[in-house]
């Protein structure tokens, strides 16, 4: 029973760090990677497919990325979803290439962003806290209705916290990681 609360906890703290890399993949630094635009879609035949879908994305040197669309007409369609993105990227259409430059960072912008990723970090540090907690009280749940013994549901917050600690300690590893990203120039 312990057991299957803990991989509970553990793939919910699993899916949460995930979301934080997703996110932190989307603020973006000086250098441009191409998963700046996995979250833009394109209105393709009626229905908003993913920029990836539709055209190939790479880069083109270290500030500029390259948008190859498979047909020709997308030109356009691509070109306004990454202006109307809220990247405030600004693209220009080179023969069936559409280039998109990355701008240089302010020192303000980058502190702003660095507040956002320590926003983003606490919001996820929150989520696994959450998670610890609902853990710890089906535990108690189950000690009330004398499924498990003392020991057991004592050594399951231990192992519960245990999880919360490594979970926690990647997420200020990952947060490390994109401020020196951010600070970087």
């Amino acid at each position: 029973m312990t057991a299957d609360i803990k991989k509970s906890a553990e793939q919910k703290m699993q899916k949460s760090l995930d979301a934080l890399r997703q996110d932190l993949g989307k603020i973006r630094t000086g250098r441009a990677h191409t998963g700046l635009l996995d979250h833009i879609t394109v209105d393709y035949y009626g229905a908003a497919t993913p920029i990836g879908q539709v055209a190939s994305v790479n880069l083109l040197d270290a500030r500029t990325i390259g948008v190859a669309p498979w047909e020709k007409k997308l030109l356009g369609a691509i070109e306004k979803a990454i202006r109307n993105s809220d990247l405030g990227l600004n693209p220009a259409t080179v023969g069936e290439i559409i280039r998109v430059p990355m701008p240089p960072l302010t020192e303000e912008r980058r502190r702003d962003l660095t507040k956002i990723v320590k926003q983003e970090a606490e919001t996820a540090r929150v989520a696994m806290r959450n998670v610890r907690r609902d853990a710890n009280a089906q535990l108690k749940d189950l000690l009330k209705e004398k499924a498990i013994a003392e020991d057991d549901e004592r050594r399951g917050q231990e192992e519960i916290q245990k999880l919360t600690d490594r979970y926690i300690s990647e997420i200020d590893k990952l947060l490390q990681t994109k401020e020196a990203e951010l600070m970087a120039v």
